[in-house]
């Protein structure tokens, strides 16, 4: 079973930065696609970045584009995700969560696993 846990949410004033984290365990972190998404009240849970197994290429929405970096440590297992000027509409719930396939990448992202969530909240 595989958990992720992710830590690093907070209260930002707009135009402020935060870094979330996520720790990964249980299967073999190095062979899959890891990325964010991220759910505001009464809305869809939306997509925001990815990375591959390798860390060879990322991905973004494009409303974080240029303001958010997605990085990960197959050493550590774990996968970040910087976030920089950030709005008050960035305010959500920051899930972290790993695709459900090995070696492979789509965007959006297929995962299987979820971590708890991380709350976001950025002030105008």
């Amino acid at each position: 079973q595989v958990q992720l846990v992710e830590s690093g949410g907070g209260l930002v004033q707009a135009g402020g930065s935060l870094s979330l984290s996520c720790a990964a365990s249980g299967r073999t972190f190095s062979s899959y696609t890891m990325a964010w998404f991220r759910q505001a009240p009464g809305n869809e849970r939306d997509f925001v970045a990815a990375i591959t197994w390798n860390g060879a290429s990322t991905f973004y929405a494009d409303s974080v584009k240029g303001r958010f970096t997605i990085s990960r440590d197959n050493a550590k297992n774990t996968v970040a995700l910087q976030m920089h000027s950030l709005k008050p509409e960035d305010t959500a719930v920051y899930y972290c969560a790993q695709d459900s396939r090995p070696y492979i990448i789509s965007i959006p992202p297929i995962p299987r696993y979820w971590g708890q969530g991380t709350q976001v909240t950025v002030s105008s």
